[in-house]
């Protein structure tokens, strides 16, 4: 099924925005950059690898930067498209506004992390996880949660979900961080939400390990972030066109917005 036509216009206007304030932003052929010495002396170790493509230090350094911008506004861009195709929105709980936590909730979570750190006993597992943070006794003490943000948040009749959008590949040692976020955010949600099933995912706008751009292998990808797969199931990760085909809740939506952008190009760029 197709995406309605009321969505789609509000897609494109996403992707006109990316495309007016990035070709404001590009560097002119001529541009030229008077303080990049570090960067001269560098790239001179790398002087037989440049010379096929002949770009002047001052021109590469600008458009890296400018590439850089591209990602942050990709970024920003595919938050918004989450929240066109699933109605979700984005959602902060920290500060005044963080949740709370049984004691018990958060004396398991801390055991989850340790164990799947160890790489020893256990490996992620989704049901074994959400068994243990679940388990609540209303009358234990409450503590606070870590604050958390969803960037697409949606809550139905009978259920909550989060995704965690990411678009580029995450660092070292993230993935655990990332993990003991996630297992606080579901605890304090399941806390006060407690009839609702609570769902929370990590998604990968596309998979940069595959040869098609909507095709996707979760093990290779997995092995291709650092330390990712000690901490996270493949039932907690959503990847390329698995993602878009969640959100929307139809097949093909990556697709779709490949066309979408392919066409809004045309009445943008002259």
């Amino acid at each position: 099924m197709a995406i309605s036509k009321e969505k789609k216009d509000m897609i494109s206007e996403v992707i006109k925005d990316i495309l007016i304030s990035r070709t404001d932003s590009f560097p002119p052929i001529d541009f030229q950059n008077r303080n990049a010495p570090f960067h001269d002396l560098i790239l001179k170790a790398f002087e037989k690898q440049l010379k096929q493509i002949k770009v002047p230090t001052a021109y590469l350094v600008a458009i890296s930067s400018w590439l850089h911008g591209l990602s942050t506004s990709l970024g920003n861009g595919f938050e918004a498209l989450a929240h066109i195709l699933s109605g979700g929105y984005k959602r902060k709980y920290s500060s005044g506004f963080t949740l709370r936590v049984k004691e018990a909730q958060a004396s398991n979570i801390e055991t989850i992390i340790r164990e799947l750190k160890s790489n020893i006993k256990y490996k992620p597992d989704l049901v074994r996880e959400n068994n243990l943070i679940f388990k609540i006794n209303n009358l234990e003490r409450e503590v606070d949660a870590l604050g958390f943000t969803v960037d697409n948040f949606r809550e139905e009749t009978d259920f909550i979900e989060g995704i965690e959008l990411k678009s580029v590949r995450p660092n070292a040692g993230e993935g655990r961080g990332e993990k003991q976020k996630i297992l606080y955010a579901k605890a304090a949600l399941k806390l006060l939400h407690p009839s609702k099933d609570i769902k929370y995912y990590v998604g990968f706008p596309f998979d940069p390990t595959s040869d098609s751009p909507t095709g996707y292998n979760k093990e290779r990808f997995f092995n291709y972030l650092i330390e990712f797969k000690k901490y996270f199931s493949y039932d907690e990760v959503l990847l390329a066109s698995e993602l878009w085909d969640h959100l929307s809740g139809e097949e093909n939506t990556m697709d779709q917005i490949f066309e979408i952008i392919t066409q809004t190009i045309k009445t943008v760029v002259k």
